[in-house]
């Protein structure tokens, strides 16, 4: 391990960052004399702390509900870009490989957080490209998260129940994620389960060369194409631009609402497009399954957002646990409404649209918000496609543009027949065992045997109010066990033990 992983004046810059990012959630100007880093140098800060604070600034741009405008604006603007290895680094890793390659070009084509990419020939004159892991990555990014994780446990009973959750679903996604994506073995391995799994679509993966990559080194085909924001070469080649944004978004509802398997990093680097307007999706280091239950709650919430159902679409919001179980159903849906009615308008423009949002978002501050894991990577990948959208189509957003795509394969999503009489037979096949079941269930209401499932969020919602109930007894009640000790132990105590034991009865009898 370097010695200047846990060098102080790093931990510094990282206490700094993360306290500046809890002062931000918590709305609050300073902790003592220390106060937020400004939004002009935050980026600054995250860049030269390197690959873990990269990738997590990458995460936390998505919070809209953690962050102001001027800070979400330069999270946004946090590349995974940073300065190839060195050469003393890069021999240490590249290492006897000669053997397998007729050439190698030493300079990288693309330098990021977690690796950097080579243009290289195999033997037979096969062009590849080499995806080499950066030297002493893994250790530094250990390290970086025992540091994150120290200084959220010193952090974390400053919180709320909700936002501590929140938080604490962020930093333990952030953390499983990137000790996974620090593996070249793993990413050949999500490769290749994509490639199996979406063998029938009409996109481009790189093919992969296992006999001959390492956890340190990926070899793979090199894909001829232009990236997505490439405007000079999408106009030369007369790229229809709209069907590509469209192949896109049709690809992303065929991973996440149907196979449930999907890219978590689609940003404009990891997506190319050849001269036959073909998409080719590189990177596979960041990719996240979607559970069955998840997925029918988002084909639950898109259905209400499309039929304006907003208090289904809260209903829909609480089982994937983004709204808490007590959160004021009606007051949410006219809060969502107002989001929908603001991104509808097709008059507005893209950045109004922004400010309005962010200023309704506001008002939530006092809602019990929390994101669970699945829903960060989905919120990420959500706002990447609609950032892409917005290079080429002016006011392009999810609401107008990327929800009638949605909606109009929730067929799909949800498994239904292409005919009626498929679907008459699929559920006249079913009858037998439906059958079974209603009668079962009556049995069991006869016999009192009937059982009632509690999800994770109802679970969880108890267990904030028995919390608050026990720790609003414990403190009034020490306060009286006190007094009375104070008057065992000295008559002379009395004025002190009275005082707290009026304080005692006092809280106990006015608890929340």
């Amino acid at each position: 391990m370097r010695k200047n992983e846990y060098n102080p004046l790093r931990i510094y810059k990282v206490f700094r960052l993360l306290l500046t990012f809890y002062l931000l959630i918590m709305r609050r100007e300073s902790l003592f004399f220390f106060k937020p880093i400004s939004p002009n140098e935050i980026s600054k800060t995250i860049n030269s702390l390197g690959s873990s604070f990269i990738k997590m600034a990458q995460v936390l741009a998505t919070r809209s509900d953690f962050f102001p405008p001027a800070y979400l604006n330069e999270l946004k603007k946090v590349h995974d870009s940073l300065p190839p290895m060195s050469e003393s680094e890069f021999e240490k890793v590249y290492v006897g490989e000669d053997k397998i390659f007729a050439k190698f070009d030493k300079i990288p084509i693309a330098s990021a957080s977690i690796g950097q990419v080579h243009e290289a020939y195999l033997k037979d004159g096969l062009k590849v490209a080499v995806k080499l892991r950066r030297y002493g990555i893994v250790e530094r990014v250990k390290a970086d998260l025992k540091i994150i994780n120290f200084f959220n446990y010193l952090f974390k009973p400053l919180f709320s129940h909700y936002t501590k959750n929140s938080l604490e679903a962020v930093i333990s996604e952030f953390s499983s994620t990137i000790l996974k994506e620090v593996s070249m073995t793993k990413e050949l391995e999500n490769l290749k389960k994509f490639s199996e799994t979406y063998k029938n679509s009409n996109i481009i993966f790189p093919k992969f060369y296992e006999d001959i990559s390492n956890d340190d080194m990926l070899v793979m085909s090199f894909e001829e194409g232009f990236r997505f924001d490439d405007r000079e070469n999408i106009e030369k080649f007369s790229i229809d631009i709209r069907k590509v944004i469209k192949d896109l978004v049709l690809f992303y509802v065929e991973q996440m609402l149907i196979r449930g398997y999907f890219h978590a990093d689609p940003h404009p680097g990891n997506v190319f497009i050849n001269k036959n307007s073909q998409l080719i999706l590189l990177d596979f280091g960041m990719v996240k399954s979607v559970p069955n239950q998840t997925r029918l709650n988002i084909i639950a919430l898109l259905k209400a957002a499309n039929e304006q159902n907003y208090e289904k679409y809260i209903v829909a919001c609480k089982n994937l646990g983004i709204s808490a179980y007590e959160t004021p159903t009606a007051m949410l849906a006219e809060f969502v409404e107002q989001i929908f009615a603001i991104f509808a308008n097709d008059s507005l423009k893209k950045s109004t649209m922004q400010d309005l949002a962010f200023e309704v978002m506001e008002s939530t501050a006092k809602f019990p918000f929390k994101l669970p894991a699945e829903a960060i990577y989905i919120l990420r990948v959500s706002a990447i496609i609609e950032g892409l959208g917005t290079t080429y189509i002016e006011n392009f957003n999810g609401v107008k543009d990327i929800l009638p795509i949605l909606v109009e394969n929730l067929p799909r999503a949800i498994g239904a027949k292409d005919t009626l009489v498929d679907a008459i037979f699929d559920e006249l096949e079913e009858l037998p065992e439906n059958l079974h079941h209603i009668k079962n269930s009556f049995y069991k209401i006869s016999t009192g045997e009937i059982e009632t499932n509690i999800s994770k969020l109802q679970l969880s919602y108890f267990e904030k109010a028995i919390n608050e109930k026990i720790n609003s007894i414990i403190f009034p009640s020490v306060l009286v066990l006190i007094s009375f000790f104070l008057l065992l132990v000295s008559e002379e105590n009395s004025i002190i033990s009275t005082v707290l034991f009026i304080i005692g009865i006092i809280k106990l009898i006015y608890r929340k």
